[in-house]
C-alpha cells in the first residue's frame, strides 16, 4: 500500500491520502490471508503393514491432507517394501520404503567374479538381504571367508576385488 502525505496549512501533519483501489487490494490480501493453505493429498496407509512386506493397492489411499515428506502419488507406493512399520492413518513418509529385496539373509546363492575373459562361479550364502543394485556380504561356502558383492537382477551376486 502506498500513503502519501498530504501537507497543507492547516490539516493535521499524520493526515494521509490512499491511491485508488487500495481497499479492494487490502479486501484480497486479507481472503487470502483467511482461506488457510490449500490441501494437497497424500499417501496414507489403510491398515498395519509390517516390516519388509510388500505394498499392494489395497493397502494405501489418498487423502487431502500436507504433510511435508509424505508421497503424493499411489503408483510410487505399491509394490515398494516397508521398512519399517507403517500404521492405519498415518502418512506414507518418503524413508519409509524401498525396493523389495531379491536376496533374504541366509540364503544360498550365486558368487560370480568376471574379469576379463576369466568367469568363476561358486556357492555362497548371503549374509544381510538386499534389493537389485545393493551391495551385501556374502560368504563363500567352500573358502568361509566373507566378502561384498552387488546383487544381480536374476539374484547372483557380482563379487569384485
Amino acid at each position: 500500500l502506498r500513503a502519501d502525505r498530504q501537507g497543507g496549512f492547516r490539516r493535521r501533519p499524520d493526515a494521509c491520502r490512499y491511491e485508488p483501489g487500495a481497499r479492494r487490494r487490502i479486501a484480497f490480501a486479507i481472503a487470502v490471508m483467511l482461506a488457510g493453505p490449500a490441501l494437497a493429498e497424500t499417501v496414507v496407509a489403510t491398515r498395519t503393514i509390517r516390516p519388509q512386506e510388500v505394498i499392494g493397492a489395497s493397502d494405501v489411499k489418498l487423502e487431502n491432507a500436507d504433510v511435508p515428506g509424505a508421497y503424493v502419488k499411489l503408483e510410487n507406493v505399491i509394490g515398494q517394501e516397508a521398512k519399517y512399520a507403517l500404521y492405519p492413518g498415518r502418512a506414507v513418509m518418503r524413508g519409509a520404503l524401498g525396493e523389495p529385496a531379491v536376496v533374504e539373509r541366509n540364503q544360498f546363492v550365486v558368487l560370480i567374479y568376471q574379469q576379463g575373459g576369466l568367469r568363476i562361479a561358486t556357492d555362497g550364502r548371503a549374509l544381510d538381504r538386499g534389493a537389485v543394485g545393493e551391495r551385501i556380504r556374502v560368504m563363500n561356502v567352500n573358502s568361509r571367508t566373507s566378502l561384498f558383492g552387488t546383487i544381480s537382477e536374476d539374484g547372483t551376486i557380482l563379487v569384485s576385488n
